[in-house]
């Protein structure tokens, strides 16, 4: 189904699966963005429809609270931008509606994100790509997208040809009952008790969990494949080797990214430094003298992409090594996804 409708100066905006954790950040943000808005809808299942919303206003929106109405195909009618925070499933079932009543589907979960059709878009990397959509656009992968924001102003300055990516993810990227399970889990474990393991495969508190997602023939895991493929897709480079190991750690939010990139050619760190600095959406926290550099605990509700250790990798001819830590909630999610619809609007 093709998309043809103009989007207005003022859109309709509707949220998709409002009231999880996604969803309750994506209204912050329309506030934080003060995104022109002439209409806010909050969307959700039938059994939260009714409930209120603190929205703080944004656009033609004044401060409030909004009612939360239930999604249904008729919900999107009017609507001109639908950003989705609802599993792949109901993205899948909600896609005709969205389109058919003329609007943007922005969708934060994995259904669409590697439909050729489909654009992959991180405003700071391929902004050109959102306007090839047939109605409806993706928001990669949490993990995906600080490392590409990351990465982008060095390719810039080199060809990458790989790339090796140790993550350090935390707890809420599994949701809200994760960063439950870790804070009761912590608690327990202080004060002696047995462990309650319901949301991870193994307890989450003081230990590191090097899986996330299914296992895949290979040996890898759902979430290293798609940091493979979304990189080669945004990047629109096929040749691009992505070696990732994805690690969940107890920590509550910010994923945090340990970096190795090869050039085809030399970079020196003073250019690479000059680049990441002057590049949007990317903040130099990089001072060892001071012990400055990124750290999660320090950075939950920042909107930045922060990168430090910036240093040769000597393993290989033209290789550089640094840290990079963002907030998963918001860059990894509302954050870039409101972005891309900024990139909508005439």
């Amino acid at each position: 189904m093709s998309w043809n409708k103009e989007i207005p100066a003022n859109p309709v905006v509707a949220v998709a699966g409002a009231t999880g954790a996604v969803g309750q950040e994506f209204l912050r943000v329309l506030h934080d963005l003060a995104f022109p808005a002439a209409e806010v809808r909050a969307l959700a299942s039938a059994r939260s429809a009714g409930k209120k919303l603190a929205f703080e206003g944004c656009g033609l929106v004044p401060a409030g609270d909004l009612v939360v109405q239930e999604m249904t195909p008729a919900a999107f009618e009017g609507v001109d931008i639908a950003l989705f925070a609802c599993g792949a499933s109901v993205s899948k079932e909600m896609r005709e509606a969205v389109v058919g009543a003329g609007a943007v589907m922005i969708d934060n979960s994995s259904a669409f994100r590697m439909d050729p059709d489909v654009p992959l878009v991180v405003p700071e990397v391929n902004p050109g790509d959102a306007f090839a959509h047939a109605g409806v656009i993706a928001n990669p992968n949490c993990s995906t997208i600080q490392m590409m924001v990351a990465i982008k102003p060095l390719y810039d300055l080199a060809r990458i040809t790989r790339v090796v990516v140790s993550t350090y993810q935390a707890a809420s990227g599994a949701g809200a009952p994760a960063m439950d399970e870790l804070y009761n889990q912590s608690r327990d474990f202080l004060e002696g008790r047995a462990l309650t393991v319901e949301h991870f495969k193994h307890q989450i508190a003081f230990n590191c969990i090097p899986q996330i997602d299914v296992f895949l023939e290979d040996g890898s895991t759902k979430e290293e494949w798609k940091m493979v493929v979304e990189a080669k897709k945004i990047m629109g480079d096929e040749s691009l080797a992505v070696a990732p190991t994805c690690v969940r750690v107890p920590v509550l939010r910010c994923h945090a990214e340990s970096i190795n990139v090869e050039f085809a050619s030399e970079v020196s760190v003073a250019d690479a430094r000059a680049a990441l600095a002057a590049a949007p959406g990317i903040v130099i926290m990089d001072d060892p003298a001071s012990a400055e550099y990124p750290m999660p605990g320090l950075l939950e509700g920042t909107d930045a992409t922060y990168v430090g250790r910036l240093r040769k990798d000597p393993s290989v001819p033209h290789g550089l090594a640094f840290w990079v830590v963002a907030d998963q909630i918001r860059k990894g999610a509302a954050l870039n996804a409101t972005q891309i619809a900024l990139l909508l609007l005439p």
